[in-house]
């Protein structure tokens, strides 16, 4: 049986080089929920929003997509790279995050986020780039390289999110890369973190 979780992902989502995030997590506690350490460069959807390589789904503010594991993520226009990742309640998920400034990641970097559960896996963070990403994808070690759903708001934030379902994958035992491109296949921006130690 799946935990639940919800985790106020936008102030979970760790500011590069120069800012520290900051982590709320509501649920049972029985699952890990841990935020990656970054490197120093309405309605519910009916279907689980699909990775794509040809730049990110918009959305409306606070819709809630489903991006796997239960999952829901949704995007605020309060605050800075403010969204929320909760597996129940959507809705005070919403609420209680429209009281959080989120985190201000520095131009042209991306912030990342996993939460664990068994041998399931889920990755999220923030994109804020000159450039609106064409896709973005997350490799684990020497594995290949696996394309994230992306989600932006309407119009130019400036900013979005990604998500990589990895069920059954496990917790990374090995450094995992996230890599954001433009169309003509330029690199935008990456963040890299080290696998967390075990009994965490």
């Amino acid at each position: 049986m799946k935990t639940k979780r919800l985790v106020m992902a936008g102030v979970m989502a760790m500011a590069l080089a120069g800012g520290a995030g900051t982590a709320l997590a509501l649920g049972d506690g029985t699952a890990q929920t841990t935020t990656a350490a970054a490197d120093g460069t309405g309605s519910v959807a009916p279907a689980a929003a699909t990775a794509t390589t040809a730049g990110p789904r918009v959305v409306q503010p606070y819709r809630p997509v489903e991006i796997g594991q239960g999952a829901k993520m949704g995007l605020l226009p309060q605050g800075r790279q403010n969204y929320v990742v909760a597996w129940e309640d959507f809705a005070s998920a919403v609420e209680q995050a429209k009281g959080y400034v989120g985190d201000s990641i520095r131009p042209n970097s991306l912030s990342g986020g996993l939460q664990t559960d068994g041998d399931d896996a889920l990755f999220t963070g923030a994109f804020r780039t000159d450039t609106v990403p064409s896709r973005i994808t997350v490799r684990v070690g020497a594995g290949p390289e696996q394309a994230a759903g992306m989600l932006m708001l309407p119009g130019e934030p400036g900013w979005g999110t990604y998500y990589l379902d990895a069920a059954g994958a496990g917790a990374p035992r090995e450094t995992t890369v996230v890599t954001a491109y433009g169309a003509d296949g330029a690199v935008l921006a990456t963040l890299s973190f080290e696998p967390f130690a075990a009994g965490r």
